[in-house]
């Protein structure tokens, strides 16, 4: 499978720009199971990658031209000239490429030039990282081909910078690092305050289970200003705190943090949900590793849904009632996953009730008039990689 695409992406780069390129490369998308909006405040996430992925094929050029072309984009091919290269210059999807272009020269790499032929299956606006997929693959390339030396976590940090500067973007660091750095049959246990990584053993399969994502179909964009609220209301709440982030709130001091908040209601549910979040990022960890007792982690899950509901109030009704039509089907556990306000949530699951819940999500949507959503396996898969 692996070299079929990676044989069409090269087949069409050669179509493109005349000659064969000097290598293709994958990055996938990912899910994250448990740890939502704690990346930006140091705390602790729990992604994987996903077997969707970002397929890009390049060649290194010398001239100070970068040329891109998308397989999933109408339109031809797009030439930057390196030197013109400026924050929140581009707001078209060429701004993520050229935004890890602009990153690594802005760091001091000498990248002189690329042509880049760019193909994805990584839902779009489902809340799966798709542009993050797209900055890790390029950036991975052009690491290998202009012999730059970085590792997979110093080329996450450049990209979320592109993601942050150049496209305009707040977000954090967990998913560029998942797409560099995830691991097939592994969940990342990412502290991302120093970006310390523990790979947990994550087979779902083999104890007879299966997580499903469920894209809504409702798109979001992270550009937009509710992202940006949240982000800003948690700085706030670390501020009066007196904390360097809310991830030094223990959650053994949460009463006596949020009474110190007084009458700051928004900021206090926000608090809230940043420092319990961190909590059962730690608890779903403590069973995956004893491996005792996997299914557990559902009722986490659900715990996870009701305070990104409720206190961080970034759900919608499409995602609500993924979960709770998942949970009266017989789910073991289900919730939203990813920026929020659409996109897709996750639904953990007895191998024997995949059909029988699937069956009642996609009904309970006709029901409500909703667009039908798109239901699919969520298996741990590679991190990014070079395919030929």
């Amino acid at each position: 499978m692996s070299e079929a695409v990676a044989e069409t992406v090269a087949a069409r780069f050669s179509e493109l720009y005349g000659a064969e390129p000097h290598g293709v490369w994958a990055a996938p998308g990912r899910v994250n199971l448990i740890g939502e909006h704690t990346d930006y405040n140091d705390g602790f996430v729990m992604p994987f990658a996903l077997p969707h992925r970002a397929v890009a094929a390049v060649s290194r050029r010398e001239d100070g031209v970068l040329r891109l072309h998308s397989a999933d984009i109408d339109g031809g091919v797009v030439e930057l000239r390196l030197d013109d290269l400026s924050p929140e210059s581009d707001k078209n999807w060429t701004a993520y490429p050229a935004g890890v272009v602009w990153a690594l020269r802005e760091a001091g790499h000498a990248v002189t030039g690329a042509d880049i032929h760019l193909s994805s299956t990584v839902p779009s606006g489902a809340g799966l990282s798709s542009s993050a997929a797209l900055e890790v693959v390029v950036a991975l390339a052009l690491n290998e081909l202009f012999s730059l030396g970085l590792r997979g976590w110093q080329l996450a940090r450049l990209c979320q910078r592109a993601e942050n500067v150049y496209v305009g973007a707040p977000v954090g660091i967990m998913d560029q690092t998942a797409s560099a750095c995830c691991e097939a049959g592994h969940a990342l246990f990412l502290d991302t305050r120093d970006l310390s990584q523990k790979q947990i053993p994550f087979d779902l399969a083999a104890e007879g289970m299966r997580l499903l994502v469920v894209d809504t179909q409702v798109k979001h964009s992270h550009s937009e200003g509710e992202y940006g609220k949240r982000r800003a209301g948690c700085e706030k709440g670390a501020a009066l705190l007196g904390v360097d982030a809310l991830r030094d709130v223990a959650h053994g001091d949460l009463d006596a943090a949020l009474s110190r908040l007084g009458d700051e209601e928004e900021v206090r549910r926000l608090v809230r949900h940043i420092v319990t979040e961190n909590e059962r990022v730690e608890r779903v960890v403590s069973l995956l590793e004893s491996g005792d007792d996997t299914r557990a982690i559902g009722p986490i899950l659900v715990e996870g849904h009701a305070s990104l509901r409720d206190d961080f109030r970034i759900s919608c009704p499409e995602l609500d009632l993924v979960v709770d039509t998942a949970l009266a089907s017989g789910a073991l556990g289900a919730r939203m996953t990813g920026g929020g306000f659409g996109g897709s949530a996750i639904v953990l699951a007895e191998e024997t009730d995949v059909d029988a819940i699937t069956k009642a999500v996609t009904e309970a949507f006709a029901t409500a008039g909703f667009t039908p959503p798109r239901v699919f396996e969520a298996v741990p898969s590679a991190g990014a990689h070079r395919l030929h």
